[in-house]
């Protein structure tokens, strides 16, 4: 992925035009730091505390969904902490495929082709789920020191798929997440009873929060439900899908529910199923709700999911960026 720093930290500091170019030691040194890989900074042990990104703002952690927000699902864990460096991010929520590439899973099963036969699907699910039940934890905890040592904690950790996992691979998701230093797991919500409740069984089994993620077609008493079947059930909030499906601001339903609360993800939508639009264009309240877990410590990651169009004559990191220094502002 080719980035371009001078428009990434243009946007960061809201210049609607590229500054001029310094031509001094310490910006040389910082664009060489920037170009190099994030791996290569940690295991050099280059990355001294003064050059760690630091998005915690005002006591609210800003994070990334990640690699879904960088637009490429096959990335690996050394390219995410980079651009996350990059974007001076420090919390992320991050899905557990470059970390099951990590450890050594074979690419078919994470990655499967799509029109696969149905006996070939269940062969793919069945030689997963054997591999999961054998791999080690210990380099699980690799992964997670190279990014704390980067200054990114994986706060969230997101699981595709929970659902149709046998017991023995739940188990093994909320033991990755711990292993990963994470707080809670994350994933699509599921509108069966009994599925809540069986995944909900396994989150007090480990007294780990799971935070069900809603979408437009979500309404607050889908969460509700959920909540009454286990203590460690909770929400992972959208407010972009939440204002475009129900038409109302999440306020109200923070305000009840924020114990529940893993963290929000932070978009911009139009009420009545509007579409996606760059941050303070749309009916999403993103400044209220980021000021009101800012001032009522709520310990909710604000988690940023890129999702409306890049425009013409940009790029996106220079859109996350542009997305960061909003949520920064909003905080300031």
């Amino acid at each position: 992925m080719n980035l371009d720093e001078t428009s990434v930290t243009a946007a960061l500091r809201g210049d609607s035009s590229t500054p001029p170019t310094v031509h001094t030691r310490r910006a040389f040194a910082r664009r060489v730091l920037t170009a190099l890989p994030a791996a290569a900074l940690v295991s050099s042990g280059a990355l001294r505390a003064a050059d760690k990104p630091n998005s915690k703002v005002a006591g609210v952690q800003l994070g990334l969904n990640v690699p879904y927000s960088f637009g490429n699902g096959l990335m690996n864990g050394d390219e995410i902490l980079k651009n996350c460096v990059q974007l001076g991010l420090s919390g992320v929520e991050l899905r557990t495929q470059p970390v099951e590439a990590f450890l050594g899973v074979p690419p078919e099963l994470i990655s499967p082709k799509k029109n696969v036969s149905q006996g070939s699907a269940a062969s793919t699910a069945d030689a997963l789920k054997q591999w999961r039940k054998s791999v080690s934890m210990d380099r699980v905890k690799e992964f997670r020191a190279k990014y704390e040592a980067a200054g990114v904690l994986i706060e969230i950790v997101k699981v595709d798929g929970i659902f149709a996992m046998s017991d023995d691979e739940v188990d093994y998701a909320f033991t990755l997440a711990k292993a990963l230093g994470g707080r809670a797991i994350s994933t699509e919500i599921a509108h069966k009873d009994e599925e809540l409740k069986r995944i909900g069984k396994f989150a007090d089994k480990h007294q780990f929060m799971i935070g069900y993620h809603g979408h437009a077609t979500t309404k607050p008493e889908h969460w509700e439900t959920a909540f009454s079947f286990a203590k460690f059930n909770g929400a992972n909030v959208d407010l972009g899908h939440f204002v475009a499906g129900n038409n109302v601001s999440p306020v109200a339903f923070l305000k009840q529910h924020h114990a529940r609360v893993t963290h929000v993800h932070i978009k911009d939508r139009k009420f009545n199923n509007g579409p996606n639009t760059p941050f303070g264009e749309g009916d999403t309240p993103i400044a209220e709700v980021l000021r009101l877990i800012r001032d009522q410590k709520w310990n909710i990651q604000a988690t940023i999911e890129f999702e409306y169009k890049i425009p013409a004559g940009s790029d996106r990191m220079t859109e996350l960026a542009r997305a960061i220094k909003f949520c920064r502002d909003a905080l300031a």
